[in-house]
């Protein structure tokens, strides 16, 4: 039996990380098999192709070339660690994925929607997300966390708050057209709240027989 692809989208500093690991935990304590990954990264190459988009390197290509890298980096992902890993029946949580190019070098950078969705077809196929979580939250807020969390901002933390408050449109934009795979949880409240959202949704979509919870 396939197993459960489920990604975390939304801005800078909504906390995709902390919950893809909540989350993880949580399955992993059901006895489901899980695998947390990210993107762009997630495989040997993607994550060399990390360093490249996040050190701003690549900016220099503009959105296009930038998208270009994503979903070369995102090829090798599906292909030498999710896929496999929907094979053997395993939930797989990833950080980001193909909506995030959407929004970021889509509705942010401009570049055309339609080539976006012929990359996206190409390079993804049929291994779309069973689930996507969209954690919503207010710009100025999820660039606060960014600061707070100290270092150098990246290549995309980094950018503008028009930008910032386009990819939050641009996100929230999706789950409306897409309401059959896509929850949006608000995450400007405690961690635990957000965490209970991610797993009722995740019972509700994707475990729970529909005659439970009907």
């Amino acid at each position: 039996m396939r197993g459960r692809f489920i990604t975390f989208e939304g801005g800078e500093g909504v906390g995709k990380s902390t919950q893809v690991e909540r989350l993880k935990r949580r399955l992993e304590a059901e006895g489901f098999e899980v695998v947390a990954t990210r993107e762009p990264g997630g495989s040997p190459k993607a994550e060399r192709i990390r360093e490249v988009l996040l050190s701003g390197d690549a900016k220099r290509f503009g959105p296009l070339g930038e998208a270009i890298l994503f979903f070369a980096a995102r090829a090798d992902h599906l292909d030498q660690r999710i896929r496999p890993a929907l094979e053997r029946g395993a939930f797989v949580l990833c950080d980001r994925f193909a909506d995030s190019t959407r929004a970021y070098q889509g509705v942010a950078g401009k570049v055309d929607a339609d080539l976006l969705r012929t990359l996206e077809r190409l390079i993804v196929g049929d291994t779309k997300p069973d689930l996507t979580l969209i954690l919503d939250l207010p710009v100025a807020e999820g660039l606060k966390r960014v600061r707070t969390r100290g270092g150098e901002p990246d290549r995309f933390e980094s950018e503008g708050l028009v930008f910032h408050e386009r990819l939050r449109r641009a996100f929230l934009g999706i789950a409306e057209v897409e309401p059959q795979r896509c929850v949006v949880i608000d995450a400007n409240r405690p961690e635990d709240d957000v965490a209970a959202d991610v797993l009722r949704a995740v019972q509700e979509r994707l475990i729970m027989p529909a005659s439970d919870h009907a």
